[in-house]
């Protein structure tokens, strides 16, 4: 997910897109960091992989390049 300015603020995966998007866009969000993020949200890029290994690999090089503001980093 990206912001106005085309930085990235958000990586995650999903098996279900249509129901993980949906989650999002809910009126009572479960916390206020979801609604910032869904206030920050201009552009949506999707990639599709064929395994769940290939998906969990994906996001993590994803989420150590960009460092996006709204995924919750492991320390160590």
């Amino acid at each position: 997910m990206y912001d106005a300015s085309g930085v990235v603020i958000y990586v995650g995966k999903a098996k279900d897109l249509k129901k993980r998007l949906s989650s999002y866009f809910r009126q009572n969000v479960a916390s206020r960091k979801t609604e910032a993020l869904v206030k920050s949200i201009a552009n949506v890029d999707v990639t599709v992989t064929h395994t769940e290994t290939e998906a969990l690999l994906l996001e993590h090089n994803y989420i150590k390049q960009y460092q996006p503001r709204y995924n919750v980093f492991a320390s160590g």
